[in-house]
């Protein structure tokens, strides 16, 4: 185990910064260059290649989401009080290069035969072991490799704003190029190239981590080393116990996300029953329950105020990335069937578009970090709710402008392509006042001793939001009969109520937030 620094020792910098940051955003661009990559191309591949219905896919994909943000909870937890955030990243890696790495066995393409699909149960299980394989992976790396970036800092280390800056530019820069080169190469030459790309891509993430592990003083190795290797179990470590629990949960989850049907009953008689979705349920009630307690047992009134200000920006949030995440889904479908895709002298795929979300926040970050320093100075800086009242709003917007794209088509009867672009832009003005507003809320208001267990939460709303938009993805799911192609304009009706929809959620939650406004800034406790 490396040391770590003493306080008179200087650590090795680039730029002004440690080392260790450069490692930690390099590793997390290509895990995120492989997560969103393998995402753009996820709901297509279902649909396409394994002929999955509509209902399916969507089914699947918030299946996929809905734990893929569950598990960090988990992971964090055992980073946290055993293993220590390198082991689990380096762990999450392996995990995560295997499973991408396996979703490009393609197998053979599905077919229908007299109607009835038959398609190839051999791959279709090597698919589903390598979700749950990514799953897991996401659940060790994602929350432990931010937590070494603030570990790097001092507590009032002046870089470590810009340093977190930097670090969220490496997650948008693998967002940027994932869906580019993975979808290209997915749509062009066949699925498992994008997949394959995507498993490459980690694999070099897990090489530069491993590489660099001297460059993080030591701040990652595990609280207890001791412990972590006393043997608990014959010759068995506690180190042993929790890589053989996790590849039992390994198992699990391969057989919940063979269910894909996690969806809730937001629709009237609309319920299915999920095993997978009840367990949600049980792990936020306890969740909910535990911090309630905190809550009313262990906190001022000033706290417990706070708290509650921290609970409710997890709900915005949870709104937010309801429509949000519908870019993967219903977006991804509009514009793979009902729209132009030439723009820039070239034919842009559905799943390459997908990259525009990543695009727009690279361009978007430096302008807002410029922009609110200079609204505090002169007095105008909204307050947080009042932010995520706007981005909310802006969401929603975002989907009336793919509305007004769905009703004035061109004339070949499909929609304009700019006016997709367009919608990402609005979408991510959104995010920008809303979701780093939202994690701020959480660690600046969350009483110090319970911040892990609220960034839990966090998480958990996250887990959500991604079944309720695959739930609402389903309202314009189509079905095209064997033989016959698609009907663009009952197609676009279609999409054309799920983004009005969509529309009413986003407006309506921003404006009953700007009219709580006030009274959540009472809670803040002067909390900026």
């Amino acid at each position: 185990m490396s040391a770590v620094a003493l306080p008179h020792e200087r650590p090795a910098e680039f730029l002004g910064h440690p080392k260790g940051l450069y490692i930690c955003f390099l590793t997390e661009m290509w895990e995120r260059f492989s997560f969103y990559g393998m995402k753009a191309l996820l709901l297509l591949y279902l649909v396409k290649y394994h002929l999955f219905t509509d209902d399916n896919g969507y089914n699947l994909v918030g299946a996929y989401g809905g734990l893929v943000y569950a598990t960090p909870v988990i992971g964090g937890l055992l980073a946290d009080r055993w293993l220590g955030m390198r082991k689990a990243v380096v762990f999450g890696g392996i995990l995560l290069v295997l499973g991408h790495l396996g979703m490009a066995i393609e197998g053979h393409p599905a077919s229908s035969v007299n109607g009835v699909v038959v398609r190839d149960a051999h791959a279709l299980q090597v698919f589903y072991f390598s979700l749950a394989l990514i799953i897991l992976g996401v659940g060790f790396l994602k929350p432990n490799i931010s937590t070494i970036v603030g570990k790097l800092y001092g507590d009032n280390d002046p870089r470590r704003e810009s340093g977190f800056t930097l670090f969220y530019a490496g997650i948008n820069l693998g967002g940027t190029f994932s869906g580019i080169l993975c979808g290209w190469l997915g749509e062009t030459y066949g699925w498992g190239w994008g997949f394959g790309a995507a498993g490459v891509g980690m694999l070099a993430g897990l090489a530069n981590f491993l590489y660099g592990q001297k460059y993080l003083l030591g701040h990652a190795e595990p609280p207890d080393p001791e412990r972590l290797r006393a043997r608990v179990l014959g010759p068995l470590t506690r180190e042993h116990l929790i890589y053989l629990a996790s590849i039992a949960g390994l198992v699990v989850i391969w057989g919940l996300i063979q269910a894909h049907s996690l969806f809730l009953a937001i629709i009237p008689g609309w319920f299915e029953p999920s095993p997978v979705l009840l367990g949600m349920h049980l792990i936020g009630l306890c969740l909910l329950g535990g911090i309630l307690w905190f809550m009313f047992t262990r906190c001022t009134k000033v706290e417990r105020e706070q708290m509650f200000v921290v609970l409710a920006f997890i709900a915005f949030c949870l709104v937010f990335f309801t429509i949000y995440e519908q870019t993967y889904g219903s977006w991804v479908l509009f514009s793979d069937r009902v729209m132009n895709h030439r723009a820039l002298g070239a034919e842009w795929s559905a799943s390459e578009l997908t990259s525009l979300g990543s695009f727009f926040i690279l361009v978007l970050a430096p302008i807002f970090a410029w922009l609110w320093p200079r609204l505090e100075r002169a007095g105008w800086n909204p307050s947080k709710p009042a932010k995520s009242g706007y981005g909310l709003i802006l969401g929603g917007v975002a989907f009336l402008v793919l509305v007004w794209s769905a009703r004035h088509p061109e004339a070949n009867g499909l929609t304009n392509i700019w006016w997709f672009v367009f919608a990402y832009f609005v979408l991510e003005i959104g995010e920008m006042l809303l979701s780093p507003i939202g994690l701020s809320a959480v660690t600046e208001l969350s009483v110090p001793r319970v911040t892990s267990l609220m960034m839990g939460g966090w998480f958990l709303g996250t887990s959500y939001s991604e079944v309720l938009a695959a739930a609402l993805g389903k309202l314009s799911s189509i079905e095209i009969p064997e033989g016959e192609t698609l009907n663009v304009a009952d197609a676009l009706a279609k999409y054309d109520s799920l983004f009005v929809f969509s529309a009413k959620i986003g407006i309506g939650a921003g404006l009953l937030v700007l009219l709580l406004t006030p009274l959540i800034k009472r809670w803040m406790h002067g909390v900026r």
